[in-house]
This record gives structure tokens, C-alpha cells and sequence, in this order.
């Protein structure tokens, strides 16, 4: 079964064509995104700052490289050091992560990092296109019956994770597309930033 993407590629296989036509459908998919919830998870993040709990991020393969990028962006981008942004991304530590993944198995691996660091009413934000990654789900289930907020990203139809969270972020794509609901989790990633680095300015 063919996606938007096939589509495109079919109707426009000259390297320029394909860009702008994948240009045009980002644009659409955006245009679906519902900026409520993505105000909301703003305001998660600035009353965690403001309550000094953590916000956690997790997320496999292109959603972890995002995790990365989001702690990155709030916790180092901000520039803040006086009450800070405390986020952590739980992809970042290889030796936690095959440790883990080794003796426990890889469908914990996020599940274990929130057992040592996650306290009540601490935020988490799973990061998923498919909403259905073993690890992911694990994860968040833990994380519901520890009382944390759970912020879900994601993408095709939502899975799992948009059921779950209490924030739904959902990228309304075709199975498979993976390049766009992840070009659009990182425009939430930097939409974020860019908040919050002139929110803190102000504030």
C-alpha cells in the first residue's frame, strides 16, 4: 500500500520536485497539529521548572536522537542556571542502556532509569511515531501509576501512547511515514526552545 511519500516520489522523481512537493506536504501535515496541546505541554514544562520537578524524555531510533535534542534545548539552551530547566534524556547513557537492555531486556530500558530518578508529579515525554514501542509503553505505564505527567509525540495513527497520554501531541500521518512526523517533533522541539528562551528572559 502506497503512502503520501510514494505518491510524491511517483509523480516527482527529479531530486528539486520531490523536495518541494515534500516541502508542501509538510506544510499540510502541520497545518493539523493541534497548537492547543502543544500550548499545553509549554505550560507542563515552565510549571515543572517552577515546582523544580524533572522532565524526562524518552523515545528509539530518530525519537531518540529528538529526546536528545529536546533536554539539550531546555536544559543547556535556556541558558538558565538559577532554577533551571531539569531535563534528561534516558537515551543518552550507553552503558545504562545495554546494561539493561542486556540483563533485563531492551523492553525496560527506560522503565529502570525512571525507578532510580522519577519522582511524583515529574514529567515525562515519550516520543514514538507508532505509539507502540514495547520500551515506550513499558515506560509509561510505569509512569502513570507513579503519578507523573506523561506528554506522548506522536505519529501514523498514535497507537498505544496517544491513548495513554495526558498530553497528546499527535502528528496525523500514513503508517511509515516517518520523515515527517519526525521533521514535526523536532519543529515542536525548537517552537519549545524558542519559547522558553524568551520566556525566561522575561519572567
Amino acid at each position: 500500500m502506497q503512502n503520501k511519500l510514494d505518491e510524491i516520489f511517483q509523480s516527482h522523481r527529479q531530486p528539486a520536485d520531490f523536495a518541494k512537493h515534500y516541502g508542501a506536504y509538510l506544510s499540510e501535515v502541520l497545518s493539523k497539529l493541534d497548537y492547543e496541546q502543544v500550548g499545553k505541554m509549554i505550560e507542563t514544562v515552565i510549571d515543572a521548572r517552577n515546582r523544580g520537578a524533572h522532565i524526562f524524555f524518552i523515545g528509539n531510533g530518530g525519537s531518540a536522537a529528538t529526546a536528545s535534542h529536546f533536554a539539550n534545548d531546555i536544559s543547556i539552551g535556556t541558558r538558565v542556571t538559577e532554577k533551571p530547566f531539569k531535563a534528561l534524556a534516558f537515551t543518552d547513557n550507553v552503558a545504562i542502556l545495554t546494561a539493561v537492555g542486556n540483563d533485563d531486556g531492551y523492553e525496560y530500558v527506560f522503565t529502570k532509569q525512571l525507578q532510580n530518578f522519577a519522582q511524583p508529579n515529574d514529567v515525562l515525554v515519550a516520543i514514538s511515531a507508532s505509539g507502540n514501542s514495547p520500551n515506550i509503553i513499558h515506560a509509561v505505564d510505569y509512569a502513570k501509576k507513579k503519578n507523573l505527567k506523561v506528554i506522548g509525540l506522536t505519529g501514523f495513527d498514535g497507537g498505544k501512547l496517544r491513548e495513554m497520554s495526558d498530553i497528546k501531541i499527535h502528528v496525523q500521518t500514513q503508517k511509515g511515514e516517518y520523515g515527517p512526523v519526525e521533521d514535526v517533533h523536532m519543529f515542536i522541539d525548537h517552537l519549545l526552545g524558542s519559547y522558553l528562551n524568551r520566556h525566561v528572559k522575561m519572567s
